[in-house]
């Protein structure tokens, strides 16, 4: 009689069920808070048009004239950052440290008033922002989200063998059955879906796995480089400008976060070697005076502009643009008012322009409407792929187990599977370090249960 063919697919089955259990509620947590901020430009006025919205009127006041209204309000506040109007219907907004709060703070540019104030923090789109990227739990949230985006890349990978044909063609295949019932359908929705969409959602996790504390930290050494002549001719820091984001704000882009910060050349001169450690910052040029060289120097208008802390520290005016082409950031010595930074998308590497390219694309934002509808649908199907994979697994669950697909006991090594999995291992070393750790658990489990007849 002749011996049964063995199968790869009950090995994959339960690589993807396990996968897919641990990263279905990250996918469904990234999807609705992706939406939320992919609809941050028509969010932001709508909720809060009586702080953003504003009446034009003849003539702006000075950014000088704004900064002390705002200093008045807060005397004991510290300025952190000014935002000027977007256009000539919108406020400015200054972020305020004030008590170990930080605050949004906007302004009438017209009448010079203060219209209200939101809390840095606590607002819709910095929760979805900081929850997005770090479960607003820090290092240990970023870690998390690292490892739910490697597993995912190995659950399209997984899921697009267990998808594959074999033979059949069109209804639970390329579409659904719509008129099935129970798990069939959703058996159906899940696989179609996950088909016609992995394409996209590999998109979406490799091109947000650049912005991760581990991962992305790595790549951005290896890849992310600019000459080393552009940092000669001006005294630099040990800080890099990567410590002007964080989870819930974003100020640099990208390509610029493993660049040194420059030093304002007043107290260069005296001291050395910079360690960024310094007296409080004492600028002798006006925030006004950095706006208008931001607009001679054509910087896109969404800028913003972060005042130095410390007395060797430097103006930044940043703009981190819906069309990366358009990304600028540069570095003002706070007493001369001289450039000493300017960085724009030409300066860029070949990996920062195709990173800076994929951030954009993954955040909807650079064709406009269109774009938005895009990556709305691919939220929307990664929602769908991650709760039609836990209702089919709710509903083959058995009663008081987790329902992992049983594993032949004469099933051989898969040898261009293995080598896939390794591979994936040692891109993502998150992902390698828990499949070895997965691995031995699933190992050791099966030892202790009977081995299932052939």
């Amino acid at each position: 009689m002749k011996q049964p063919q063995p199968s790869f697919y009950n090995l994959a089955w339960r690589w993807h069920f396990y996968a897919g259990l641990f990263v279905a509620p990250f996918m469904i947590l990234l999807a609705l808070t992706g939406i939320v901020y992919l609809f941050k430009p028509q969010l932001d006025p709508w909720m809060y048009r009586d702080l953003m919205v504003v009446e034009a009127g003849a003539q702006r006041q000075s950014a000088d004239t704004l900064l002390a209204k705002v200093r008045q309000a807060y005397p004991q506040g510290h300025i952190g950052q000014y935002l000027p109007p977007l256009n000539a219907e919108r406020s400015a907004q200054f972020v305020v440290h004030d008590g170990g709060r930080e605050l949004n703070v906007f302004v009438d540019p017209y009448r010079a008033e203060v219209l209200g104030v939101q809390d840095g923090k606590r607002n819709l789109q910095a929760i979805a922002r900081a929850l997005h990227g770090e479960l607003m739990i820090g290092t240990l949230g970023d870690r998390l989200v690292e490892l739910a985006a490697g597993w995912g890349i190995v659950l399209v990978v997984s899921g697009l063998y267990l998808w594959w044909p074999r033979g059949r063609s069109g209804a639970g295949v390329l579409w659904p059955r719509l008129t099935a019932r129970g798990r069939l359908l959703w058996r159906d929705l899940h696989a179609v879906v996950g088909f016609w969409g992995s394409a996209l959602l590999l998109f979406m996790l490799l091109s947000g796995m650049t912005w991760t504390g581990f991962w992305g930290k790595q790549y951005a050494e290896l890849w992310n480089r600019f000459p080393a002549a552009m940092w000669t001719t001006v005294p630099t820091s040990d800080q890099q400008a990567g410590a002007l984001n964080d989870a819930h704000r974003q100020t640099v882009p990208w390509a610029l976060e493993n660049t040194p910060m420059p030093v304002s050349g007043a107290h260069a001169e005296h001291r050395g070697h910079h360690t960024g450690h310094s007296a409080p910052a004492a600028p002798q040029i006006g925030l006004q005076q950095v706006q208008d060289l931001a607009d001679a120097r054509g910087v896109t208008p969404g800028y913003s502009i972060t005042a130095p802390t410390t007395a060797d520290g430097v103006f930044t005016i940043a703009v981190f643009a819906d069309d990366p082409r358009h990304d600028a950031t540069l570095h003002v010595d706070q007493y001369t008012g001289q450039v000493l930074a300017d960085v724009r998308w030409q300066d860029y590497g070949t990996a920062a322009r195709a990173t800076e390219l994929g951030v954009m694309l993954h955040e909807g934002r650079m064709f406009g409407p269109v774009h938005q509808a895009i990556i709305l649908l691919v939220c929307l199907m990664i929602l769908l792929g991650a709760v039609s994979g836990l209702v089919m697994w709710w509903k083959r669950k058995p009663s008081g187990s987790l329902g992992a697909p049983p594993l032949r006991h004469d099933l051989p090594r898969w040898k261009a599977a293995v080598a896939v999995m390794a591979l994936l291992g040692v891109l993502f070393p998150l992902v390698g370090l828990s499949m070895l750790v997965v691995g031995l658990a699933d190992r050791l489990w099966l030892r202790r249960r009977r081995p299932l007849p052939r």
